[in-house]
């Protein structure tokens, strides 16, 4: 295939999956959304995001006849709130399917991990003009309406002040986890689009579907800024596929990258276990 020219994009169906989902990375701004259907698209080649867009408009509809007339920085819960009449909903089934995070069928099902409910509100938000930015919150992703006291749960839109974002932290980590600036941040895309392939790799791995978690596990350190859990958790994959080289050589990275002595020495007698590296003449 030639190189993407500098003027312009590939066609979408001169790409693969991965190579569509970073083309959208690469534009300006960002296509945050179209890029988490390449990721179901690459999980299931039935997936086509220039459909699932045009029924997006249709869903779109749907919620702007119904909004208030208010200025538009205040419509951010009332889109939620919206969506939520509309059926979507957090997928509480147990334990939790890869569906609940891929976005092909959280749209189908109308129900998914909060995180897809608010790639969804950040669509809608960004179609009809609503100013909404995410929030990579541990444990439960949250929505901001620029300049609000307050974020936005995206399941269902419940107003969240401080002290709510404390106990929903305490609630999912203990009373050991303190609530830090760092938590509230805005996410860019590419760290909302990290922590999905992260979800994806968790939950495909729970599954038992090893070679769709290491899809995943591979998309998660294209993106840069790998952790060494995210080197560690690929080489446990390769370690239940039986690739020993690919496992060294994850195993090698998470011991450059970790700083956790404990963690270090563990790193270092697992790979004591393994086969020596191969000699190539």
């Amino acid at each position: 295939m030639r190189s993407k020219a500098k003027t312009g994009h590939l066609p979408e169906n001169a790409m693969t999956p991965r190579q569509a989902f970073f083309d959208c990375l690469h534009r300006s701004p960002p296509a945050l959304f179209e890029a988490a259907l390449w990721i179901a698209a690459e999980h299931d080649p039935a997936v086509q995001p220039a459909a699932i867009l045009r029924d997006v408009a249709l869903l779109q509809q749907q919620v702007s006849q119904a909004m208030p007339i208010v200025p538009m920085d205040e419509l951010g819960q009332p889109l939620l709130r919206r969506m939520n009449d509309l059926g979507f909903a957090q997928d509480d089934f147990t334990p939790l399917r890869p569906a609940a995070a891929l976005l092909d069928k959280v749209l189908q099902r109308k129900r998914g991990q909060p995180l897809a409910m608010g790639l969804i509100a950040l669509e809608l938000a960004r179609r009809l003009e609503i100013p909404m930015q995410g929030v990579n919150f541990p444990g439960h992703f949250l929505l901001r309406v620029p300049g609000a006291d307050h974020l936005l749960d995206p399941c269902g839109g419940r107003r969240l002040y401080p002290n709510d974002c404390r106990e929903l932290l305490q609630r999912q980590y203990g009373p050991n986890l303190t609530l830090k600036s760092e938590h509230l941040h805005t996410a860019e895309p590419r760290a909302i689009l990290q922590r999905l392939s992260r979800n994806l790799r968790q939950l495909h791995l729970s599954n038992d579907e090893y070679l769709a978690a290491l899809v995943d596990a591979e998309r998660v350190l294209e993106l840069g800024n790998a952790s060494a859990a995210d080197y560690l958790a690929r080489a446990s994959l390769y370690q239940r596929l039986d690739c020993p080289s690919a496992e060294r050589f994850d195993l090698e990275h998470a011991l450059l990258l970790s700083e956790d002595p404990i963690q270090r020495l563990r790193l270092a007698e697992r790979l004591g276990h393994l086969p020596p590296k191969s000699v190539v003449h």
